[in-house]
């Protein structure tokens, strides 16, 4: 009878501990009120992030797009209500492909003769994107071994053009393919390619971004390491620059008072044509007022030194200005645009 009566007794205290440990939980847990006001904040502070991001498809994080297209965000940022994400891409050709098609992405950082391949891809380019601002040039160089003397001497040769999608591994092929000079192509990065080179594995190699790059700036290369001249002429007409590689550039590889000359990719920012009212276009709005009304700090201290040459009325040929930025333009002083 004692056992009965004691496990009666385990029972009914076990089951009141369970009552009481229930009525805790219930008294801790949010009631749904509480639930639902939380549910909301959270969804209002993701509208309210998402309602004024946008996707910037930069490049490859050794090339100049990155660096500015990471500065770009840095100026405009303002929480909330201006956030720029600048993406790692294949590179600024590709960067038109993921305009185009990639979700998220609003604005890419495109070297201008990418246009040439998708004029037979995409008929109607022109209608599709629009440019917002002309960046910076990106200059062709050529480097070569010792023995090279000349363009001519690389017929035949392996020359690198580093990886694909990349600048050079576009517009490299094409620029010799125009000069009329045959060599052997390879695809490799181009650290792997400039180590085979000083093993003699490779003759030369192709960069194309924005000068000074490091890999020659810091690079230590033993005497007859050169670059090569190239003369701009008609056949660079339509997409590319005269430019000229300086002793201030690469003081190890150009001698005081020489210049090698060049050609250079402009490179462009450009904006998907979004339907203007649409949300994504009034961020391009957004953006564009934050970026030309920031170009000052972009030109100070603590940014890349090209800015400060970068002229926000500059007209890109083959393309049509973004509606929102031709509208920021037209409320300016002429004298402010042409001294930006």
């Amino acid at each position: 009878m004692r056992v009965c009566v004691k496990l009666l007794l385990l029972r009914m205290t076990t089951a009141l501990t369970l009552v009481f440990a229930t009525e805790r939980v219930h008294a801790q847990a949010p009631s749904p009120p509480q639930v639902k006001q939380a549910t909301l904040a959270q969804k209002a502070q993701k509208d309210s992030m998402n309602a004024w991001t946008l996707g910037l498809a930069a490049g490859q994080l050794e090339g100049a797009p990155i660096r500015f297209a990471t500065e770009i965000a840095r100026v405009v940022d303002d929480g909330h209500n201006m956030i720029v994400l600048p993406i790692v891409t294949r590179g600024p050709v590709e960067n038109l492909n993921d305009l185009l098609y990639l979700r998220g992405v609003d604005l890419a950082i495109v070297n201008l003769d990418a246009l040439e391949e998708y004029k037979a891809q995409v008929p109607d380019i022109q209608n599709r994107v629009t440019y917002l601002l002309s960046l910076f040039p990106s200059e062709l160089h050529i480097f070569v071994r010792p023995e090279i003397k000349n363009l001519q001497d690389l017929a035949g040769k392996k020359v690198n053009f580093n990886t694909k999608g990349t600048a050079a591994a576009y517009t490299g092929p094409l620029i010799f393919s125009r000069l009329g000079i045959d060599v052997e192509k390879t695809f490799i990065p181009h650290q792997v390619a400039l180590e085979q080179m000083r093993q003699g594995d490779v003759a030369g190699v192709v960069f194309i971004t924005s000068k000074p790059v490091d890999a020659f700036a810091r690079g230590r290369w033993e005497p007859g390491y050169k670059f090569l001249p190239v003369v701009y002429d008609t056949k660079f007409e339509d997409y590319y620059l005269p430019s000229t590689l300086e002793p201030s550039d690469y003081p190890a590889l150009i001698k005081e008072g020489e210049r090698v000359s060049t050609i250079a990719v402009p490179t462009v920012l450009l904006s998907f044509n979004w339907p203007k009212n649409s949300n994504r276009y009034d961020r391009v709005v957004r953006f564009v007022d934050y970026l030309f009304s920031r170009m000052e700090k972009l030109q100070g201290i603590g940014f890349d030194p090209k800015w400060k040459s970068i002229n926000i009325g500059a007209n890109v040929p083959g393309l049509a200005r973004s509606p929102a930025a031709k509208a920021w333009l037209d409320r300016q002083p002429r004298a402010k645009q042409v001294s930006q």
